[in-house]
């Protein structure tokens, strides 16, 4: 429903008090006048600048009739009053003006006489800070971002020359980019991509979108050129992700993908996964750091992840990476006792958001111990597959091998090291200081200790706790721990003290 039929709907239900939470005020404004002046209502409008002015069913108005105050413009309304045709006082920004306890007794009681008198107040503001005095008094309706509709004839009276918007799968793209925009956000991106490029491109449009990300603090896109070509391996991850976000003809919300978790030994490419799966997908990959939800007044962390997770929502189609979630999540079980249940309501947050969201967000979580992860946050329906990244297997190693050989310029007819229990990023690390010290592979391996060595212990139990229980990445199956143990021999210790 558009916000004119609803406003419709409140105000013949007789909702004295109503609240519109609107990013642009210019075009709810206009939507407003345009019910009043079909339905031949009578309708105010206020702000601090211009102060107070009239129109009724036509478009001539009347300014300053109650200068900048605030209270005289809610007490104005009362003249206004008229038994057969409602009259709506619109104040914008007025949430400013409420922490007034005059201001805030004058609104409720206007609100309760106009029940009788058929006056309304609306309060146009993009926050909902609504006083606790007239919780029960005002009903709320949100004016909605664009629609796909809206944003694509916005861009058609931009580019209004012929090659300037492209058409088909090019145009869905530019589409795609622009959803979450409002319509001024929307309107200056179309037309600084035709300055820039001469015609719309849905890069001009990320950049903008990027400033928004900024702005909040919360998150942050990810700018690079990585793709599955830049991995070894992993190829079940790769198939299962790129065949759960092919696009379905007839989409519904339950036909969208939900995101994969990813539990792996440190260095084996689920970071780098995530950051590649946007470009191979053609979405943005959006990183949300849970840390920097954490806000330091009384009710910030909630706020502020709500709001994070709004901005997700508006930035669809795209991936969503959260790297290291058992880290950020570590503290929930003990919340009521360190934070007084700060950590645990945001954690309830963000679960909720993970099993009922409708947006087109593919989630990618990265843990290294899932075990400190609650139970609730794997369950199914969260995610659509919980994937373990091992230690890679001979090919995938020689695929890696070549794949940083040609990046630092190595040749490759060099003896390989002894690269048993390695990582991924400890083959990346090994030809990296062979071009930086200019030195052979293998002296260059005497400065790495891989860490299947150093924490064997805890690769060897997160294998076995991944065994049977979470997918392979690199074959299609269930992953089973066939090693069984990192490789790393062990000194046996003596019972009998006397030995020692």
């Amino acid at each position: 429903m558009t916000l004119s039929e609803r406003l419709a709907e409140n105000v013949r239900a007789c909702f004295a008090g109503i609240w519109i939470q609107s990013f642009e005020h210019e075009d709810a404004l206009l939507e407003i006048a345009r019910l009043c002046h079909g339905e031949g209502w009578k309708m105010a409008t206020w702000d601090i600048d211009l102060g107070l002015r009239l129109s009724g069913g036509t478009n001539s108005d009347t300014t300053d009739m109650a200068g900048s105050d605030p209270l005289a413009a809610v007490r104005a309304l009362s003249a206004m009053a008229d038994d057969e045709t409602p009259s709506l006082l619109v104040l914008v920004n007025f949430h400013r003006f409420l922490n007034s306890a005059e201001v805030v007794q004058a609104v409720s009681q206007q609100i309760v006489q106009g029940k009788n008198n058929r006056t309304f107040v609306v309060i146009l503001s993009p926050v909902v800070q609504i006083p606790t005095e007239l919780e029960k008094l005002i009903v709320f309706i949100e004016h909605e971002m664009p629609d796909r509709d809206q944003i694509e004839e916005i861009a058609r009276g931009v580019a209004t020359e012929e090659g300037e918007l492209p058409e088909g799968v090019d145009l869905e793209r530019v589409l795609d980019a622009a959803c979450g925009l409002t319509r001024y956000e929307a309107e200056g991106a179309f037309s600084l991509s035709l300055v820039r490029h001469g015609r719309v491109e849905p890069s001009s449009i990320w950049e903008l979108k990027s400033q928004t990300l900024t702005k909040s603090g919360l998150l942050s896109l990810h700018h690079g050129s990585e793709s599955f070509a830049d991995l070894g391996g992993l190829e079940s991850l790769k198939a299962f992700c790129l065949r759960a976000m092919r696009p379905h003809q007839g989409s519904t919300r339950a036909l969208k993908p939900r995101g994969v978790l990813l539990l792996g030994v440190p260095g084996t490419g689920k970071s780098a996964f995530c950051k590649a799966l946007g470009n191979e997908t053609g979405r943005p990959t959006l990183t949300l750091d849970v840390g920097a939800l954490m806000g330091s007044l009384v009710g910030q962390t909630e706020e502020r992840t709500r709001r994070a997770l709004r901005i997700v929502d508006a930035m669809q189609p795209a991936v969503l990476f959260v790297d290291e979630v058992e880290k950020a999540l570590s503290g929930v079980a003990g919340s009521g006792q360190t934070d007084s249940g700060v950590s645990a309501r945001m954690f309830g947050s963000l679960l909720s958001w993970l099993n009922d969201h409708e947006s087109d967000v593919f989630v990618v979580c990265t843990a290294n111990d899932v075990t400190k992860l609650p139970p609730e946050f794997c369950r199914a329906e969260r995610f659509d597959g919980l994937f373990f990244l091992d230690l890679p297997g001979k090919e995938q190693k020689q695929a890696i091998w070549r794949m940083f050989l040609d990046l630092f310029g190595i040749e490759g007819d060099q003896r390989l090291p002894d690269d048993q229990n390695w990582t991924g990023a400890e083959i990346r690390a090994c030809c990296r200081l062979a071009a930086l010290l200019d030195v052979p592979l293998v002296q260059a391996a005497q400065n790495i200790v891989p860490v299947a060595i150093t924490a064997a212990e805890s690769v060897d139990q997160l294998r076995n706790w991944a065994s049977g229980r979470c997918l392979s990445a690199d074959v299609s199956g269930v992953y089973t721990n066939a090693s069984g143990s990192s490789g790393k021999s062990r000194r046996k210790i003596p019972r009998d003290p006397s030995v020692n």
